[in-house]
This record gives C-alpha cells, sequence and structure tokens, in this order.
C-alpha cells in the first residue's frame, strides 16, 4: 500500500471514530432522560464508579497501565484539578438534561472552541489571529444579548463550556494518553462517588437491580466514546476534527427541538445565530491557515 492510500485509510478511519465519538455525545441526552428517575449527583456517580472496571480492562488490554508509573507529582496534580473540572462539567450536563434545559446545553458546547481561544491567550500566551479576535467578538456579543433579553447570563451554557475549557487547559499541562488520564482522573473522584453511594443506599435504600443495570450503562456513554476520540484525534488533522466536534451540540440542540418539545425564546435564536457566526468565521480562519501551511510544505 502505497504513502497515499495509506494516509486516505487512516482519515476515513479517522472520520469514523469521530463521528462515533461526537455521534455518540450527541445523543447521550437519550441516556440521561432514560435514567432521570435518579437525581444528577447519582447519576454522575454511577458513572464514575461504573467507569473504572471499563477503563481498568482498556488499561490491561493496550498495555497503557505503564504509563500511570511514569506520572510525576506535578502531573497528578493537574489530573486531579482536571477530574474535578470534568466533573463539574458531567454535573452540570446531567442536570441541564434533566431539567429540559438540553437546548441551553448545547449552546454551551457551541460556545466551548472559542473559549479554547480565549483561556489559550490568557493562560499559554497563543496568539490571536485577527479573524479569530472577531470570532471571539461576536460569540461575546451573542452572550450579550441574551443578557440582555433574558436579564440573566446563559450559566448552564457558561459552565459547560467554561469548565470543559478549563479541562482541556489543564490535560494540555500532562503529556498522557486519554485512556491514561481519565483514569486517573476516574480513580481520583471515585472514593467520592462511592461515599456518596453509600450514604444514599443507607438513606434511601438500594435501587432494583434493573436501575443499577440502567445506570451501570453510564460507564459504557463515558469511556466508548473517549477510546473513539482518541482514536480519531491520532489520525485526523485538529482543523477535521474541529468541524466535525459542531455534530454532537447540533444533535443535542434538534434532539431538544424536536423530541423532547423544548422552546427555544426568540431572542435566544439570535444568541445562537451570533455563536454560529463566530464558530463559521472560527472554522474558515482555521481551515485556511491549515491550507494555507499544507502548500507551504509541498513546495
Amino acid at each position: 500500500m502505497s504513502d497515499t492510500s495509506a494516509e486516505l485509510e487512516d482519515s476515513r478511519g479517522g472520520l469514523l471514530y469521530a463521528f462515533a465519538a461526537y455521534g455518540i455525545w450527541g445523543v447521550a441526552p437519550i441516556y440521561f432522560v432514560w435514567v432521570s428517575f435518579a437525581q444528577p449527583l447519582e447519576v454522575l456517580a454511577h458513572r464514575v464508579v461504573w467507569g473504572i472496571p471499563l477503563l481498568g480492562l482498556l488499561l490491561m488490554v493496550s498495555g497503557q497501565w505503564r504509563g500511570i508509573k511514569t506520572l510525576t507529582s506535578a502531573a497528578f496534580g493537574y489530573l486531579l484539578a482536571s477530574a474535578v473540572c470534568l466533573s463539574i462539567n458531567w454535573l452540570t450536563f446531567i442536570y441541564a438534561i434533566q431539567s429540559a434545559r438540553i437546548a441551553e446545553a448545547s449552546l454551551g458546547y457551541f460556545i466551548n472552541p472559542l473559549v479554547n481561544i480565549l483561556l489559550g491567550w490568557l493562560f499559554l500566551r497563543e496568539r490571536l489571529r485577527p479573524l479569530q479576535w472577531l470570532a471571539v467578538g461576536v460569540a461575546a456579543t451573542g452572550v450579550c444579548v441574551e443578557l440582555w433579553s433574558q436579564a440573566s447570563l446563559p450559566w448552564l451554557g457558561l459552565t459547560l463550556a467554561f469548565s470543559f475549557g478549563c479541562y482541556g487547559l489543564l490535560r494540555k499541562q500532562v503529556n498522557v494518553g486519554a485512556v491514561v488520564g481519565l483514569s486517573v482522573e476516574t480513580v481520583a473522584v471515585a472514593p467520592l462517588a462511592i461515599g456518596f453511594l453509600i450514604w444514599l443506599g443507607l438513606h434511601e435504600g438500594v435501587r432494583e437491580l434493573a436501575a443499577l443495570l440502567s445506570l451501570g450503562l453510564g460507564g459504557l456513554i463515558t469511556v466508548v466514546p473517549l477510546v473513539c476520540f482518541a482514536a480519531a484525534a491520532i489520525r485526523l488533522p485538529l482543523t477535521t476534527l474541529g468541524f466535525v466536534q459542531y455534530l454532537a451540540p447540533s444533535c443535542a440542540l434538534m434532539l431538544a427541538l424536536f423530541v423532547y418539545g423544548e422552546t427555544v425564546p426568540a431572542e435566544r435564536w439570535l444568541t445562537f445565530a451570533l455563536i454560529w457566526g463566530a464558530l463559521f468565521i472560527f472554522s474558515f480562519e482555521g481551515l485556511y491557515r491549515y491550507r494555507k501551511q499544507r502548500l507551504e510544505t509541498s513546495r
């Protein structure tokens, strides 16, 4: 097989993995509505506890468990902090779904790429190009429109965007694979999750087996898309991956409107329009720069 054919094969495989990852994340609200018989903290705790054996199995099968031994104390510190950010993100997302605010949650994940740019500029001293500044400005205008029209910040969406943005920022400080990193993060918060489930069982009783198995699926919802995402990330340029990532909030928004019958205020559509405009500018700038670099490299 020629290098070109191998590259094309990798790209096709990468796209399939990317669509699988973001597709699962996009339809995940269906699962969290299904398990809404449990409060958000209980769903989160089960998601953590049931994720541990799956991640442990992946570590053993792939041989990545050796990567844990090489982690420094500083790396463990960053992963502990990222575990807190990820837990906040998961809990906020579950709460948003169960309180019928899926559309607002999707707004947060549309904003997230622009938050990543802003955090990179603030903390990593990454220089923003003019079109990136424009994208951030347009998105900020969208948030201001929401503030003006609703007389309140879209705190759910902003919490999701900034918690996941901070999670990504912290993970950038640690050179570790996705499975190893998530395993350490999950184990770090596991004592709290187990303690909460024990407390809940003592006060409210143990759930029936069917309910426990339903909650246990949260482990798969956590691990499977992450593995697909990791496989996509090593096969695709970040520009391509950036385009596909909008699949998840788009699916969530469609579910909110057409499956769960959520109503979106007219003013919020203007917010969405400004965010989409910002994403278009951001994506166009990234694609243009990527093609320019490819042309310069091929000369």
